[in-house]
């Protein structure tokens, strides 16, 4: 576990979460992926639209799960295929009416987000990976032109650091950092 230290307090949980690239071989129970969604399919949208929409395949799911893993770029590939499960999140662009909906990334994003706190609380981890081949997912899961495939999500339980190789390893104990709340948030205006 490598929990934030954080300047000003907030929720454990967001402490707690981080992305590995570590996974246990330790399979997630249907019932606790069930709950993850639960989660996500609470976040807050626009019109109430709920534009999210997910596929998923556990590591057991041999050739669903591969066919995840074959969507990865080379980067992701050695280390995701260790995760217990592989998600592909997807966003529906267009209400029904035939409207783009502008704002189905950010309500993908705050999906996602009740998803990975959720999953943190329950003792799981996820990486998210923008690094995936969008047309080849669309094609080797069927996806319709209404939908967008956003990032795929790599979920399960923390492995050792130590059964990765180069590059991960050091970047798996690299220490967290993020910029600090003066540099994102601004009274007011921008600064010149």
């Amino acid at each position: 576990m490598k929990p934030a230290s954080t300047t000003f307090p907030v929720l454990e949980t967001i402490r707690q979460r981080w992305s590995p690239r570590a996974f246990d071989p330790r399979p997630v129970a249907p019932e606790t992926l069930s709950q993850v969604f639960e989660a996500a399919s609470w976040a807050a949208s626009a019109m109430n639209e709920q534009p999210w929409r997910y596929v998923y395949a556990h590591r057991s799911d041999a050739e669903a799960f591969q066919k995840m893993v074959d969507c990865l770029l080379p980067g992701n590939q050695p280390w995701a295929k260790n995760a217990a499960v592989l998600v592909l999140a997807l966003t529906k662009t267009h209400y029904d009416n035939g409207t783009a909906n502008g704002a189905a990334l950010h309500d993908l994003g705050l999906a996602n987000g009740n998803l990975i706190l959720e999953a943190t609380a329950l003792g799981l981890h996820g990486h998210f990976m923008g690094g995936f081949d969008a047309a080849k997912t669309r094609e080797a899961f069927q996806i319709p032109d209404s939908l967008q495939p956003v990032v795929m999500i790599a979920l399960g339980y923390l492995g050792a650091a130590e059964q990765l190789e180069e590059p991960f390893l050091s970047r798996e104990k690299a220490a967290r950092q993020r910029k600090p709340v003066a540099e994102i948030a601004f009274h007011q205006h921008l600064p010149a």
